[in-house]
């Protein structure tokens, strides 16, 4: 059990290399200037959850920063997934703290009788949206709670804790007047400590079959982890009823999934079986597929799902056999699911990838192939009998298609959209979903005669995003824009039900995100939702999202920052550049416009946007795309298009004479820190760097990283020329190295910052290590965030601002 549970001080881990000497040293916890600390600790602004039905909408409070007395306690990590054993619940997840309603433009009403200090999750409506329900975590448990929308007043159940780990936790009955629910199972017997001593050696075996896999953390490693994942997985189906009445169907298993069909008479239940995997996590585990009557007894048995640890390479690579089943949502009793033709291997030549097939209650007949893909499939956006659309994509081509076909017949009526998936001037956004006769999520369609349907998209375009809600009329591919933002504001649609009004997020730069009504004829607003500006200190900052030509032509853009009352007559800045890798396969897309102008401004705990209130211009968001055309992928250039991206964004600022261009500091997160001491190895732009949680030896992940889907072996001289690790002897510019210590994200193992951090040392380089304890790969305590703000900061004031 000791060896997935982690326990660590509550002190900062700090190894410092100085001018005195190197050493290793404890540290307590510090805080960040009053600039700093002040944005940190803003109130947080409320989520919303609207209904299905738009008339009704939830205003979910959230906390500040949990503690580190409670990031640090145990986490258990088995299969890929991280476990709070104390309440039998995942570690990681969205909390909030409070529910109110706002009944669309009326006031907002308290719900009564919510705990005091809840850790509310997994909210769910029911048919009529009378009631909700969701999960509250405590010290020890999760409850299941209900709160009727008429009365305003929520309370528990029943006492028994449900298993929030893995799966749906919870789900309405198809009437919804009882809860479908997972439980630790009521005999479980406690956990008690095993002896220390093994009964053997742990031993995996390879038998001559390929059987690549990528970088994964908290595997299963032996066999006392497989007994903690029975333990700590293993669920009780119940279903219990409004009054508190409770009934049991089928036994304990460990539940991959679980859901009613749309007429509520039968339950597709998908169970982990083994043999479990010490190379894979659970998802890629074996399974079994079964359809149950609602009573809890066997109807049918799908077959078993077999370990998928023998995947080939490529990321339209999936399983040989049946995936993907699921309830057609427009139909009262009838699943579907997905074949491969092609083996699940991209690198065969084949010219149809996937079948979808079809079998419908009482689940006797043989199943019906529906309809066959060009690419690999990517899921159906089901409407009626008549109506669906099918959606593909293929990686290597990046490209896109959509169709309109008949799922009674399978007939294609018409191919909507062929195009690639990057280049986002032509994405028409995602299809307006409604609830049809079994309260499931189905196309909303027009009044009119003709095939027409509707979109929300981000809108992106030469003059940055803007939202817009499109009618599609399918047949004769005719589109009409029925609202679409304007400057200064962005304006997203959120929902929209065609009965004449809708609801938009809108925002400018000084004012903070808010929800209105929009009347479709008139466009006239009407406020929702009145959020406060959460950061009244950064008032009077400048914002401009600027562009900029890189050597090939390939325009580039970021959001600029300078600070208050600034002019250029003040001088040259120290300027900090934030920045994210993405590849492209298309200079087109890559030279595409992102993002947008009238955005409100949004700190979160990794932002750099901070130090525009420490004196710095500020660059966030920089363009850092990597461009691989025809046979060429984007990593053959990798180094040599991060320094063009540099380059040009220093010396755009230099020459409007914002940004010093002696003191410049280049930062990221993950990949953003990867990309960050690449920078430093092969370039001299820089007078610091700052890399958060990031992976500098790629052959610590052989068989891919982020896109890039060959092997080392493929391409060992691109795993070489990417890593920093490599060129360590190089990095001679000072570099801030701080990380997780429980990171679970794969391949930014805590080792990579370690054996880095070694490296330069070793090579006589400037470097600082912070390992935070008990933090993931986004970091969580009120104490590590604080604290990592002082880091920066000190970091930049020392090498970049005060530079000698």
């Amino acid at each position: 059990m000791k060896k997935h549970l982690y326990f660590f001080g509550v002190t900062a881990f700090l190894i410092i290399n100085s001018q005195v000497g190197n050493a290793q040293v404890g540290a307590t916890y510090q805080q960040p200037p009053k600039e700093i600390l002040e944005l940190a600790n803003a109130p947080v602004t409320p989520s919303v959850n609207i209904s299905k039905s738009g008339n009704k909408i939830l205003i979910l409070s959230r906390p500040g920063y949990p503690s580190i007395e409670q990031v640090a306690q145990p986490v258990a990590g088995l299969a890929g997934l991280r476990i709070n054993p104390a309440t039998n619940g995942s570690a990681v997840g969205v909390l909030y703290s409070n529910i109110s309603l706002k009944e669309n433009n009326g006031k907002e009403i308290p719900i009564n009788g919510i705990p005091e200090k809840a850790r509310i999750s997994d909210i769910r409506w029911n048919k009529d949206e009378t009631k909700i329900a969701f999960t509250n975590e405590t010290e020890n448990k999760i409850e299941l709670w209900v709160a009727d929308l008429k009365s305003f007043s929520a309370q528990k159940l029943i006492d028994q804790p449900l298993n929030a780990i893995y799966g749906t936790t919870i789900q309405w009955n198809s009437e919804g007047t009882a809860i479908l629910g997972l439980f630790v199972p009521e005999n479980r017997k406690e956990l008690t400590e095993k002896s220390l001593v093994p009964e053997g050696p742990v031993i995996q075996e390879s038998l001559g079959k390929v059987a690549p896999s990528r970088t994964y953390q908290n595997l299963l490693q032996n066999k006392g982890d497989e007994d903690l994942f029975d333990y700590y997985l293993t669920s009780q189906i119940k279903l219990v009823s409004l009054n508190g009445e409770i009934k049991n169907l089928g036994n304990p298993a460990i539940y991959k999934s679980l859901s009613y069909s749309p007429d509520g008479n039968y339950l597709l239940v998908q169970t982990i079986e083994r043999p479990y995997s010490y190379l894979v996590p659970i998802y890629s585990f074996p399974f079994k597929t079964v359809i149950l009557n609602k009573e809890g007894d066997l109807i049918k048995d799908m077959g078993l799902t077999p370990l998928a640890e023998n995947i080939p390479i490529g990321f339209d690579a999936v399983i040989e056999g049946p995936r993907n089943y699921n309830w057609r949502p427009d139909k009262g009793s009838s699943i579907y699911w997905v074949e491969a033709l092609d083996g699940g291997n991209p690198n065969k030549d084949f010219s149809n990838r996937d079948a979808i097939f079809q079998l419908h209650a009482p689940f006797s007949d043989s199943p019906i192939k529906m309809i066959e893909t060009q690419y690999r499939y990517r899921g159906i956006d089901w409407g009626n009998e008549a109506n669906a659309i099918l959606n593909e994509r293929w990686w290597k081509t990046r490209k896109q298609k959509a169709t309109l076909f008949n799922p009674s017949n399978g007939n294609v009526i018409k191919v909507i959209a062929d195009r690639s998936y990057e280049d986002q001037y032509t994405d028409p956004g995602d299809f307006v979903m409604t609830q049809n006769e079994y309260n499931r999520s189905v196309l909303l369609f027009d009044k009119s005669k003709d095939v027409a349907v509707f979109t929300m998209s981000d809108g992106a375009s030469p003059e940055g995003d803007r939202p817009f809600l499109l009618k599609w009329n399918l047949n004769s591919g005719k589109q009409d824009t029925l609202f679409k933002s304007n400057k200064p504001y962005y304006e997203s649609p959120v929902f929209f039900d065609n009965k004449g009004t809708f609801i938009i997020s809108k925002e400018s730069i000084k004012e903070s995100p808010n929800y209105y009504n929009v009347n479709l004829k008139t466009k006239k607003l009407s406020k929702i939702t009145d959020f406060a500006d959460p950061y009244p200190s950064l008032n009077g900052i400048h914002k401009e999202q600027v562009f900029y030509p890189r050597k090939d032509s390939i325009t580039l853009s970021g959001v600029l920052y300078l600070p208050k009352n600034y002019s250029k007559e003040d001088g040259a800045l120290p300027l900090l550049i934030w920045a994210y890798p993405r590849e492209f396969k298309s200079s087109n897309a890559a030279d595409q416009v992102k993002g947008s102008p009238y955005r409100f401004t949004r700190i979160s705990w990794g932002s750099p946007i901070f130090w525009v209130m420490r004196g710095y211009a500020v660059l966030d968001n920089a363009d850092m795309p990597i461009v691989g055309t025809g046979d060429e992928q984007p990593n053959d250039s990798f180094v040599e298009q991060i320094k063009w991206n540099a380059e040009a964004a220093i010396n755009y600022l230099a020459d409007r004479g914002v940004a010093d261009p002696k003191r410049v500091a280049v930062g990221g997160h993950s990949y953003g820190a990867f990309m960050t001491a690449n920078l430093l190895a092969h370039t001299d732009l820089f007078a610091a760097g700052i890399a958060r949680s990031g992976a500098y030896n790629r052959t610590f992940t052989p068989f891919g990283f982020q896109a890039e889907e060959r092997t080392y072996w493929e391409a060992p001289e691109v795993y070489y020329k990417m890593s920093p690790f490599s060129f360590a002897d190089k990095i001679k510019t000072p570099l801030l190295l701080i990380h997780g210590i429980d990171d679970e994200n794969s391949g930014t193992f805590p080792i990579q910052s370690e054996r880095f951090y070694n490296a330069l040392k070793g090579q006589g380089g400037t470097a600082r290590l912070v390992m935070l304890p008990h933090e993931f790969h986004g970091y969580r305590a009120k104490e590590s965030v604080l604290h990592t703000l002082w880091e920066m900061d000190q970091w930049l004031e020392k090498y970049v601002k005060n530079k000698e």
